[in-house]
């Protein structure tokens, strides 16, 4: 791979208004988290770590703590604390659903699922919205971008981790 400076280096518009159009949507999404934190009465850093139990979870790849630590940057030693609150407040499941009986799986339970899920009926009307609205073929290129850039920056990632 060429290094290539992105601060000097030559842009498309087109390029630029994607790196701003992916920016506005992480600041909205972080918008909706903290709203999130606020319906269910939690840190924001405990609504954050739900909300990813929770979607996958719902994707059928539920969480170990380590995965979880690596997704919301956190120590595993502060996740385990953080799941502990999440626990006890009745939001969260540990289960050891693997033959590994020493992997841990985390899924929400059946109140806070549906407590995030009168959340998302509220607040998510507009994405399922337009969703919905949007041609197969535009979701299908938009899922495949989205997968490249995904990578893109996963990659940028474990090499800043070496």
């Amino acid at each position: 791979m060429a290094d290539v400076d992105p601060l000097t280096e030559s842009w498309t518009p087109i390029q630029i208004e994607v790196m701003q159009r992916l920016r506005d949507w992480a600041a909205g999404f972080g918008d909706l988290n903290r709203h999130l934190a606020v319906w269910m009465r939690l840190p924001a850093s405990d609504a954050h770590a739900l909300g990813q139990i929770t979607w996958a979870a719902e994707a059928g790849t539920p969480l170990s703590p380590v995965e979880l630590s690596r997704r919301i940057a956190m120590t595993t030693g502060a996740t385990t604390i953080l799941l502990n609150r999440l626990e006890d407040a009745g939001h969260v499941q540990r289960s050891r659903e693997s033959s590994d009986r020493r992997r841990v799986t985390l899924r929400p339970t059946p109140a806070a699922r549906e407590h995030a899920r009168r959340f998302l009926t509220f607040a998510g009307a507009e994405i399922a919205a337009t969703l919905r609205a949007a041609d197969p073929e535009e979701l299908r290129v938009v899922t495949t971008f989205l997968s490249k850039i995904t990578e893109a920056a996963e990659s940028a990632n474990r090499r800043l981790e070496l």
